[in-house]
């Protein structure tokens, strides 16, 4: 009998292409501002919404068509130069560097885009400067997502990383998942890493296993909820 192969897990990679964003009337307004960016008081947006929302990948497709650069709020260090910038994690940067990226990026009159999962209000800003900007920003809500987009989003978390789970099992864990998109990325990894680790197709039965515990008890006895169909777009 031959040895068996071995199935190698490969890092999945999110894309971040403008192609490859719902849009959905729950970030919408953030897709507005986002468009607009001439109209950002004193050229700055703070972006927040839940995590799993789609700030990261907004970050990225503005940064794409303005040559903006994207950092990291945690990795934020001395004297950043001015320039067009995608802060992400911004509520997470230290105040010194992010403060002098603000100023020099007003002085210069560059844009900054900011993204965080709470507005800069409830942020804990040691600098008064820099409070009094943040307060003097744009700001643009994610809401969390509609039943719609959850299920556009599960359909493309699944074809994303090629994986074939029949309607019915996916209206499970619509049905059963928190109603977060954090959650539906974590539940598809679980399930992907499940199934290459039994070599077993995804049934019903693979699929609850591999979400044990993040399982929204209370819906084990609501009534079922009907879920639109997927838009167009896919």
């Amino acid at each position: 009998m031959p040895p068996r192969q071995l199935a190698l897990p490969f890092a999945h990679v999110p894309s971040h292409a403008a192609a490859d964003f719902l849009p959905a009337e729950s970030n919408a307004a953030a897709l507005a501002w986002l468009a607009d960016d001439a109209r950002w008081p004193q050229r700055r947006l703070v972006l927040f919404g839940p995590a799993g929302a789609g700030k990261t990948h907004l970050l990225h497709v503005w940064a794409a068509r303005t040559g903006a650069r994207v950092l990291a709020g945690p990795a934020l260090a001395g004297l950043p130069p001015p320039g067009a910038a995608a802060v992400d994690d911004a509520d997470l940067a230290p105040a010194e560097p992010l403060l002098h990226l603000l100023n020099a990026n007003a002085e210069a009159g560059q844009p900054t885009l900011l993204a965080a999962r709470t507005p800069p209000a409830r942020w804990t800003v040691a600098l008064p400067d820099l409070a009094s900007r943040l307060r003097a920003a744009a700001v643009a809500e994610i809401h969390p997502p509609e039943e719609s987009l959850l299920r556009a989003l599960l359909a493309r978390l699944l074809s994303d990383r090629q994986l074939q789970v029949a309607p019915p099992v996916q209206d499970w864990l619509l049905l059963h998942l928190p109603r977060e998109a954090a959650a539906l990325r974590e539940a598809v990894a679980r399930i992907d890493r499940a199934a290459l680790a039994s070599g077993r197709r995804i049934t019903r039965a693979l699929a609850a296993e591999a979400v044990a515990g993040m399982v929204d008890e209370t819906s084990e006895t609501s009534d079922p909820v009907a879920f639109p169909a997927a838009p167009a777009l896919l």
